[in-house]
């Protein structure tokens, strides 16, 4: 469970950067870019709940 935890935080740390080189490459739309952040953000968040709830 803290495996998975962590795979979420280290998937919402990753989004963002992929999602500026996307939109600096015009992949992808500048409101695209933003779901993808926003995703991120919440790909973080569920992680650490996760990895939090697995216990020590």
């Amino acid at each position: 469970m803290r495996a998975v935890g962590r795979l979420g935080q280290f998937l919402g740390l990753g989004l963002p950067a992929l999602a500026i080189l996307l939109e600096l490459n015009h992949a992808i739309s500048l409101g695209q870019m933003l779901m993808l952040l926003l995703a991120a953000v919440c790909c973080f968040w569920i992680g650490r709940i996760v990895e939090g709830y697995a216990g020590p």
